[in-house]
């Protein structure tokens, strides 16, 4: 069941990674897939439903995990994100994640307050209280629209 956020997202995936493979990170049986872009990408009432801020300078951090090893397919597992994005100078910002429930989808996203042309390299812990326990890092730089 493809869902509204789940359009948006993959909307915003595609407008904000200029020609760029997939992205996502296998680690054992979970396919990790994450994305960031700006916060303008969601249409107003995506946001609202959601309750994230739609800003010129807020960007969105998505994580999904997924567990490939599932004998009835791929399907997303609950997990625990927790992380920060610091900039190019040193400053780090910590980042706050919110569960989002679709149907059998389950997203974790975070915002973000940037500048114009501010990179940021992220480092998130992603843990299912099980087998899962890793690091995912990963640069994004965002511009104001």
């Amino acid at each position: 069941m493809f869902t509204r956020l789940g359009a948006m997202l993959v909307f915003g995936l595609a407008l904000s990674l200029p020609v760029q493979a997939e992205q996502k990170v296998q680690v054992g049986d979970y396919a990790i897939h994450y994305v960031s872009f700006g916060s303008t990408f969601l249409t107003p009432q995506i946001a609202k439903n959601y309750g994230l801020t739609r800003s010129r300078y807020i960007g969105l951090v998505n994580i999904t995990v997924n567990d490939t090893n599932n004998p009835q397919g791929s399907m997303a597992i609950p997990v625990s994100v927790n992380g920060y994005a610091q900039n190019l100078i040193g400053n780090q910002k910590q980042l706050s994640f919110k569960e989002i429930r679709e149907g059998d989808v389950v997203y974790y996203i975070a915002e973000i307050e940037h500048r114009n042309e501010e990179t940021f390299t992220f480092s998130l812990d992603i843990k299912n209280g099980t087998d899962l326990d890793t690091n995912l890092q990963f640069k994004q730089k965002f511009y104001v629209d």
